[in-house]
């Protein structure tokens, strides 16, 4: 018996290896995002003068290379979807998609960075913060790709780690010490009950793989009520990314206290993250047909109808912008639920649109916070006063942009509404849920509520007397104007030509 072992012991080991050799050919992205950072950080501390800028270039060059990598791996599964390391990973053209779109996002708040006048002044200049970004990126990564539980809370565990050190890492400003230290406790918080959660699966199943057979298998033959209260708990764990309700405490503070780049980041890039995930953990589920424990559509359009109604009436009564646009975040992550319910096809091409084209939006929202604020990170809607009149080219981009946000006609955000409520139509004619068709009227309402909070900037913008005595330092950048109108034309562009986006997400 002991002979028996020994021989099968080193065959074990060559096939692992082998395993991990394959897989390393489909981790070119993850790997040169890993020597990326290393290069930051030396770079970081072998020039002393100008680091930031160098930092920044680097970032940008690696950047645009893993963006191609990206792009050559949509080949390399043409043939089907790739399991990597033994099934801790699983590459597939969405999460390729997903990778796409983080990059150039990443790109994008890289370039804004040093914008920002508030980070630009900060003492300890911006060298670290790239390398801390780059690191999320990497996270990021993973949580598109994971489908074994340990992988999923370690990638969840890398993102959060990452985005606790960029809200607090301006060390000076004492509202972004306070934000970091609710976001550290939220956040552990958080990761606890998620791995209660998976505790309770793993020990159902004896399995961390999600798309193994036995995990299924076995989850079925348990009480429904522990699988629940699992499947419940790493939801929510996965929720704290996602922010919606009740995992949004964290948001309005940890917006209005960290820097506006890190705002941009947290609620773009991290969100669309977590609906990478979230997609991942119930493909399983949704696709195996002895499934009955836990109503997956129930839950969600539960959540998703609280978190629109949520997300979008705290909006109203807020006076700091971006505070608003956190409560406006929360709301639209209601929206990608409501594409997620779906469970189809049309559902997941939809909610890609959607949190692209809100992506955009967003990010250029909270630059024109950067350029009307200058280095007051507290700017309120009564600060723009007359604003728009003294700065005419800007305060077009902030109403383009809002536009988006809200999803009228001749915007990008308005071709992603259309999607998403066509998506679920589609299937509300297939099976009559009526949680459905009530997700379908909470949505249309509370697109009609963000109008009141969002057209309160253009008000205050041209139609309100400015403010005698000029109690807001506009940032002068011109870089910053040519990135907020670049933003601005994007999310015009996708509105008329939305081909352009939706032949990717397919």
């Amino acid at each position: 018996m002991l002979n028996s072992n020994m021989n099968e012991l080193p065959l074990s080991i060559t096939e692992q290896l082998n395993n991990i050799l394959q897989s390393i050919a489909y981790f070119v992205p993850e790997t040169a995002l890993a020597i990326l950072f290393l290069l930051v950080i030396i770079t970081g501390l072998v020039m002393k003068k100008d680091a930031g800028r160098f930092c920044q270039l680097l970032t940008l060059f690696g950047l645009v290379f893993v963006f191609q990598r990206d792009v050559q791996q949509l080949y390399l599964v043409l043939s089907g979807p790739k399991f990597l390391f033994s099934n801790m990973l699983l590459l597939h053209h969405v999460s390729i998609v997903f990778k796409l779109v983080f990059e150039v996002l990443a790109f994008l708040i890289v370039v804004y960075i040093p914008l920002d006048q508030s980070l630009k002044s900060h003492s300890k200049g911006l060298s670290d913060l790239y390398a801390i970004l780059i690191a999320v990126v990497f996270g990021l990564h993973l949580m598109a790709m994971s489908v074994n539980l340990l992988m999923i809370y370690l990638a969840i565990e890398t993102v959060s780690i990452g985005s606790f050190l960029l809200v607090a890492y301006q060390t000076e400003n004492r509202f972004a010490v306070e934000a970091g230290l609710k976001y550290v406790l939220f956040g552990f918080a958080a990761s606890a009950v998620m791995l209660y959660g998976m505790s309770l699966l793993y020990a159902a199943t004896g399995q961390l793989d999600i798309f193994n057979g036995h995990f299924l298998d076995g989850l079925i033959r348990v009480h429904p009520v522990p699988v629940s209260l699992g499947i419940i708990f790493v939801l929510f764990g996965i929720g704290f990314k996602l922010s919606f309700v009740p995992m949004q405490f964290w948001v309005p503070d940890v917006y209005e206290g960290a820097a506006t780049p890190v705002v941009a980041f947290l609620s773009t890039l991290t969100k669309i993250a977590g609906f990478a995930l979230l997609t991942n953990f119930l493909t399983p589920f949704v696709f195996f047909g002895k499934w009955t424990a836990f109503d997956f559509r129930l839950f969600f359009s539960i959540i998703g109808i609280i978190t629109l109604i949520a997300g979008n009436f705290a909006a109203i009564v807020q006076t700091n912008i971006k505070r608003m646009l956190a409560y406006s975040s929360i709301g639209h992550t209601g929206f990608g639920l409501m594409a997620l319910v779906t469970f189809s096809q049309q559902g997941i091409s939809a909610l890609l649109f959607y949190l692209i084209v809100y992506a955009f939006a967003n990010i250029g929202a909270l630059m024109l916070c950067s350029f009307y604020a200058g280095k007051n990170s507290m700017l309120s809607v009564e600060d723009l006063r007359g604003l728009g009149k003294a700065y005419p080219f800007a305060g077009v981009c902030f109403v383009v942009l809002l536009v988006s946000l809200i999803g009228l006609p001749v915007s990008a955000g308005f071709n992603g509404k259309v999607l998403v409520f066509s998506s679920v139509i589609d299937v509300y004619r297939q099976n009559h849920n009526s949680w459905l068709l009530a997700l379908l009227i909470t949505g249309a309402v509370t697109t009609v509520v963000s109008l009141f909070y969002y057209f309160k900037i253009p008000l205050n913008l041209f139609l309100k007397t400015p403010h005698q005595t000029g109690a807001v330092i506009v940032n002068q950048s011109t870089t910053l104007l040519i990135l907020i109108g670049f933003m601005a034309a994007l999310v015009i562009l996708l509105g008329i030509f939305p081909s352009l986006l939706a032949n990717l997400v397919r």
